[in-house]
């Protein structure tokens, strides 16, 4: 699973930040969370490529959706036939089929929008789901979004394997799927004899635009990445609970309560352009996982399964 940041910036974009847009990219798909101005040329810049399959969106202000006109259009010119679904909170669909339409314009591939209530599951894919849960941004309906991979089958002990007589060859695979075998002499190995618990999948949740709140928490227990609003740092805290944003400090609050492995600030205020290190410094002095950051655009960053470092 890698993570590309396309967009990192607040409201108005800087010359070094632009408006909110995130690719994820899993076993080869491609999903997109938020679409703000210029998401396409920043797809173009950092090598995403266009074949992204399901776009979330967290809520409808602009920042967040006005480069969506744009890259439909461009996916169209270049003659796509693969379908894309658009996930938005409820009230947004035809406000984004809007977008979506934009002058008249229709694309020629096939495209839903979906609207998802918070505490659902937006997406039931081969394994792993996006699940939505509510958010705090002010005066509009918003989501963030959680994608939660399945269970992963538990470590084949090959030595014990051996020890029990099973030969080497395709009954190590039978018993690693799940499946009993017999042996030469009749004896019966079970699966639970040579392989261990299930072991967890990734996390990943992004919050979009949003005041600390408890269902962020609740959202994916010990995510192994967490991207949190952080629009401003503590000495702006009174501006950010009027806006509908976080501080840095209250990102890192509530991903100590998740559990969250990481942590990346994001919609930084173009007051902080240039400079995002107070932000930054605000979360790193509370934060309790691995790593509080601030990403620049364009950064990659590939979230490991929670065994692996």
């Amino acid at each position: 699973m890698r993570v590309t940041f396309l967009g990192t910036g607040g409201a108005v974009p800087t010359t070094e930040r632009g408006p909110s847009a995130l690719v994820l990219e899993r076993e080869g798909e491609r999903l997109l969370f938020d679409c703000g101005e210029g998401t396409q040329r920043q797809m173009m810049r950092f090598g995403t490529g266009f074949s992204v399959s399901h776009l979330f969106v967290t809520h409808l202000h602009g920042d967040h959706v006005l480069g969506i006109p744009g890259l439909v259009q461009t996916l169209d010119f270049n003659d796509r036939e693969a379908p894309l679904a658009i996930h938005g909170p409820p009230g947004s669909k035809r406000h984004l089929r809007d977008l979506v339409e934009a002058g008249g314009y229709r694309p020629s591939f096939p495209l839903t929008i979906n609207e998802v209530r918070p505490g659902n599951v937006a997406l039931d894919a081969d394994g792993y789901e996006v699940r939505t849960f509510p958010t705090d941004h002010r005066n509009v309906s918003s989501l963030g979004y959680a994608l939660v991979e399945d269970d992963r089958r538990g470590r084949f002990d090959r030595e014990k394997a051996e020890e029990l007589g099973v030969p080497v060859g395709p009954k190590f695979g039978r018993l690693h799927d799940g499946e009993a075998v017999e042996l030469d002499d009749g004896t019966i190995v079970r699966p639970e004899q040579v392989v261990g618990e299930p072991r967890p999948g990734r996390r990943f949740v992004y919050t979009g635009d949003t005041r600390p709140t408890d269902a962020t928490v609740e959202a994916a227990e010990e995510p192994d990445l967490l991207v949190h609003d952080a629009t401003f740092a503590s000495e702006w805290a009174e501006r950010a609970r009027g806006t509908g944003h976080s501080t840095g400090r209250e990102a890192a609050e509530i991903a100590n309560r998740a559990g969250a492995r990481r942590l990346a600030l994001v919609h930084i205020s173009s007051r902080y352009a240039g400079d995002a290190s107070p932000i930054e410094r605000d979360a790193e002095g509370r934060f309790r996982g691995e790593e509080a950051f601030v990403p620049d655009d364009g950064r990659k960053l590939t979230v490991p399964y929670p065994d692996e470092e």
